[in-house]
């Protein structure tokens, strides 16, 4: 039987997503997500344990994450899970779980969400376009005739020029 390597994380993240390109363009992003279960000690009292992951995505996902993500924010996350050794700054041998995202999701409620200012003012951009390419009340900007291309674009909703969902997020 052959194996395979896959972990599932629903954590928060610890930290602003950080973006970067290979020097062949494909988009590489880190962020550190944080478990936390809680346990009892000996003398019967709760603890908590959080333990970290770093988790790399690539490509789009890598672009969605730096884009929407921000410190705090939930995510659930499929990936293949390795562990690094390395030595810290006093000499002290560490491990960190590292995982390769595979699948990833958004998780909390919309109003949580990092939507960027710049996201914002372009949708408020198109919306003011759409609403200058409006015809007047008068009906002076149509071509009169009844399903026409012309009066056919004059009807189309912001969320469709825009090419966003109910939620704003594009996929």
């Amino acid at each position: 039987m052959s194996s395979f390597n896959k972990i599932t994380i629903v954590g928060y993240l610890g930290r602003d997503p950080e973006i970067r390109y290979t020097p062949q363009g494909t988009a590489v992003c880190n962020i550190s997500v944080a478990t936390t279960e809680r346990r009892k000690n000996v003398a019967g009292e709760y603890e908590d344990h959080t333990t970290w992951f770093r988790v790399t995505l690539w490509n789009r996902q890598a672009e969605l994450a730096n884009e929407y993500l921000a410190k705090g924010r939930q995510i659930y996350i499929e990936g293949r899970l390795r562990q690094e050794e390395y030595t810290d700054r006093e000499g002290n041998k560490r491990v960190s779980l590292e995982v390769t995202a595979t699948e990833m999701q958004f998780l909390g409620r919309r109003d949580d969400s990092a939507l960027p200012a710049s996201a914002d003012a372009g949708l408020a951009q198109t919306e003011e376009a759409l609403e200058a390419a409006k015809p007047a009340a008068n009906g002076s900007g149509r071509s009169g005739k009844k399903g026409s291309k012309r009066a056919a674009k004059e009807t189309v909703s912001v969320e469709e020029a825009v090419g966003i969902e109910e939620d704003g997020i594009p996929f």
